[in-house]
């Protein structure tokens, strides 16, 4: 089938990836499909059957960030094979260390993992190679998860979901405010053979409900978790564990202090390319 790319740049003061992730839920409540941040905006697709010129405008004119200006371009893309576009040009195996290797079904990998990820990008777009699921990744490996309860906040593909789950994690929840994300995410668990993960979607107002974890995952950005660790505190377990990404090493002081706010301490931090993740552990006295 056919789609439209659409391609968002912004004049704001508001950081691009909180711009990014609030004009993609908008686009997704009106057919768009799947995205991708840059550092100057974001691509988003949609089949050409499903576009909407004025549900598009009254999307942008009611947009409900302040201070934001939404200029695109439109593109046409004829129908072609994804798989094949994608292994050619985008989305290549990620290994971590010697452990973990993340890959598309049509990639041919040598068997010499102890974790191997299938993550099939859904209509070719949304896979992302980014130093924060590295980082997360490596923080994961290092974590004992035999017997735990997990919660993957902002799962987006369930990558590190299904890698919870394979490290044998005996609950794990994963959460997306996407619809989009969430049906991904399914996918790439059916083929991971991890389908006793659970798949919600919505945000931290769903934590409530959840129970407790020995483990919460959250790669999603500043903003967004400087609001929402308060809610993940409430969640864990005495001496439970927080991997949090999604933010530079210059924006580590201003999480460290949020999360001793909630009785959350910090046990050690990581970075690749000035992104940041750091381990937070529940202190209670």
């Amino acid at each position: 089938m056919d789609y439209y790319e659409l391609i968002f740049t912004y004049n704001s003061t508001v950081e691009t990836e909180v711009v990014n992730d609030v004009l993609a839920s908008e686009l997704g409540e009106i057919g768009f499909e799947s995205f991708t941040g840059t550092e100057n905006g974001l691509s988003a697709y949609i089949q050409v059957t499903l576009y909407n010129q004025t549900l598009l405008d009254d999307t942008i004119a009611s947009f409900p960030l302040g201070n934001v200006t939404i200029r695109y371009t439109k593109n046409y893309i004829k129908a072609k094979d994804w798989n094949e576009e994608w292994e050619k040009n985008y989305f290549q195996p990620i290994a971590i260390g010697k452990e973990c290797i993340i890959h598309a079904s049509f990639h041919q990998v040598t068997p010499n993992y102890i974790y191997d990820i299938i993550i099939d990008p859904r209509m070719a777009f949304g896979t992302g190679n980014h130093e924060t699921t590295h980082l997360m990744i490596n923080e994961i490996l290092s974590v004992y998860m035999e017997g735990k309860e997990v919660l993957d906040m902002g799962c987006g593909t369930a990558v590190l979901a299904i890698l919870a789950a394979k490290k044998k994690a005996k609950r794990v929840v994963a959460v997306d405010v996407d619809e989009w994300a969430c049906r991904n995410a399914l996918d790439n668990i059916r083929i991971n053979r991890t389908t006793d993960i659970e798949v919600i979607e919505g945000g931290a107002e769903q934590i409530p409900r959840l129970g407790k974890f020995d483990v919460v995952l959250a790669n999603i950005n500043r903003n967004i978790l400087l609001n929402d660790i308060k809610a993940y505190a409430s969640c864990m377990k005495k001496e439970a564990c927080l991997l949090m990404s999604g933010f530079y090493n210059e924006d580590i002081p201003m999480i460290e202090g949020e999360c001793k706010r909630n009785g959350l301490f910090l046990i050690s931090y990581c970075e690749k390319n000035n992104w940041a993740a750091i381990k937070m552990q529940l202190i209670t006295t």
